[in-house]
């Protein structure tokens, strides 16, 4: 299987992202690439959520670069592995801003959150974060 470029995996991430919440009723609004802190903007029942989408393309890749002062609170974290070496399903990690915070391991120039560290932490398939965050902060601007 050809490898595909990273900004074409980052981009096959935010589109399976949409799709997963264009499926679960939410109304889903989409950067490509334009805005650097948030990738799509997700819309239900008037509330809205900000979600950053991290992409890997397979399973050999150690994890997602993230580093520690680009974690924007009240944002959720939809780290992806498109699983593209084994043509399965990709997998959805959902954290929340706090959660994406403890999972980075930060290093002097550049920090790594791991897919065994993900894959340890509970967050897998956990979309219903998206409205309990979202909930939280609109409580929070009232």
């Amino acid at each position: 299987m050809a490898e595909i470029s990273r900004n074409n995996t980052g981009l096959a991430g935010e589109y399976f992202v949409a799709a997963e919440l264009y499926r679960r009723g939410w109304s889903v609004g989409m950067t490509i690439g334009n805005a650097k802190a948030v990738d799509v903007f997700a819309e239900k029942e008037d509330i809205m959520v900000q979600i950053q989408v991290k992409s890997i393309y397979k399973r050999a890749h150690s994890g997602w670069p993230m580093m520690n002062d680009r974690v924007k609170k009240d944002c959720i974290y939809i780290f992806v592995n498109l699983n593209a070496d084994i043509m399965d399903k990709p997998d959805y990690y959902i954290c929340t801003s706090e959660e994406a915070l403890d999972a980075i391991d930060q290093y002097t120039t550049r920090g790594i959150v791991t897919l065994g560290k993900m894959k340890k932490s509970g967050c897998k398939d956990q979309w219903d974060k998206l409205s309990v965050q979202s909930k939280a902060v609109k409580k929070l601007r009232k």
